[in-house]
């Protein structure tokens, strides 16, 4: 494994950064709830289900930093416990059309945020993980476009 400091620095943002798998979690469940209390419960389920996929992710990279020698702690900088997850981080738009974009806003960045890391890390171990990643999240985009595109 290459250097196991660069790829802490380089996927521990994805984990439970700003705007990492954490909070795409917490904001896509909001979302499912929320449309689910308003009688849209087929696009609460595909939301709700974006968050599963999400939850893997965040399981496969918090195994990624566990390789790499650090604890798999809520923060933005793991293994130092300082700079804890926030649930301030989510989205909590309430109109339908503004959560879409912002799902969509999130999930472009996400895809870019993993290319990015795609270009710094030669792992193949790692890259192998975030590839997948990437794929998912290219995967969600789409599904939200076609959500937007049903309004």
């Amino acid at each position: 494994m290459e250097n196991r400091l660069q790829i802490i620095r380089a996927i521990s943002p994805a984990y439970a950064g700003r705007e990492g798998e954490l909070t795409a979690i917490l904001q896509y469940v909001y979302q499912s709830i929320l449309l689910d209390g308003c009688g849209k419960s087929e696009e609460a389920k595909k939301l709700l289900h974006i968050a599963v996929e999400e939850m893997h992710h965040l399981e496969q990279i918090g195994s990624l930093l566990v390789t790499c020698g650090v604890p798999p702690i809520y923060t933005s900088c793991p293994p130092y416990p300082v700079g804890y997850y926030s649930a301030s981080n989510v989205d909590y738009v309430k109109p339908y059309p503004q959560m879409l974009a912002a799902d969509i806003c999130a999930e472009k960045e996400a895809i870019a945020f993993y290319s990015h890391v795609l270009e710094c890390v030669k792992d193949e171990q790692v890259c192998a993980v975030i590839t997948k990643i990437r794929a998912d999240e290219e995967r969600h985009l789409r599904i939200l476009y076609d959500l937007q595109a049903a309004l």
